[in-house]
């Protein structure tokens, strides 16, 4: 009973994790850029009693043997980088990225960051940083007098200034990709970092090589499925009363054997 009792155990506690990915999940519908997660589960080692294999006679052997499990365990959690729909809003400082790629942003200690959240906006000195005031990497700072901002398709940050008609390139925006996105660690604030897992950043302007394009005036919305990470609750919810139910069945064994024995 006893081991049962761990077995389930080891369940409640991988459902809990996984209704903790999933809350996330849906806290996050509405925020911009954002990257779902799944939780990631593996079988715990196994109590070997008979090997698979072995001679049961001279001339038999074991079809299958005596393989006991000890549980569930969470190894991981896995962010999904597919796309989020594109919501426009006309805002010549909103920026985003259709496809593969991700911002650089600059954080305070001088290190890169990475962001798929493009809602820009202008500090003192006309430079576009994120609403933390993080600067965006190479930096762009708009002219004062400025009366359009232009951002092409590949990244070309164009102005017109007040009392002329004809545009003036101020800068390139560059976005940067990884072999494996899914390795890069999430740090709160729409913001990743690089790690061994993902590889190096790849940096190009957008469009080329395989990197996404950019849509000025519009922004990606949280690639998060309510009626998907519902129903995912769902049937958390129902394997986590499942593994309950196996300690409440657990419990009332122990109970007859002590008052029966």
């Amino acid at each position: 009973m006893n081991g049962a009792l761990w077995v389930a155990k080891t369940g409640l506690t991988a459902q809990d994790a996984a209704l903790r990915t999933i809350s996330n999940n849906l806290a996050n519908v509405s925020t911009v850029g954002f990257k779902k997660d799944r939780a990631v589960f593996q079988d715990l080692f196994y109590q070997i009693d008979r090997q698979p294999g072995a001679q049961s006679s001279q001339t038999t052997q074991l079809s299958s043997g005596l393989q006991l499990g000890t549980g569930v365990k969470t190894v991981g959690t896995q962010k999904q980088f597919t796309n989020g729909t594109l919501q426009i809003t006309s805002q010549p400082t909103d920026v985003a990225i259709n496809g593969r790629g991700f911002f650089q942003v600059l954080s305070p200690d001088g290190s890169l960051n990475y962001s798929r959240d493009g809602q820009f906006h202008l500090d003192p000195n006309g430079q576009l940083v994120t609403a933390n005031g993080y600067a965006l990497e190479p930096a762009i700072t708009i002219p004062a007098n400025t009366q359009t901002i232009s951002i092409s398709d590949d990244g070309i940050v164009s102005v017109t200034q007040v009392g002329t008609t004809a545009p003036t390139q101020i800068g390139t925006i560059q976005i940067a990709d990884f072999v494996n996105p899914g390795g890069l660690e999430a740090r709160g604030q729409n913001l990743y970092v690089e790690t061994a897992s993902s590889g190096s950043a790849t940096v190009g302007s957008p469009g080329l090589a395989g990197l996404g394009s950019l849509k000025q005036g519009a922004l990606e919305n949280s690639n998060v499925n309510v009626v998907e990470e519902l129903v995912s609750m769902i049937s958390t919810q129902r394997a986590y009363e499942i593994n309950s139910k196996v300690i409440s069945t657990a419990d009332q064994m122990l109970q007859y054997v002590n008052q029966n024995l």
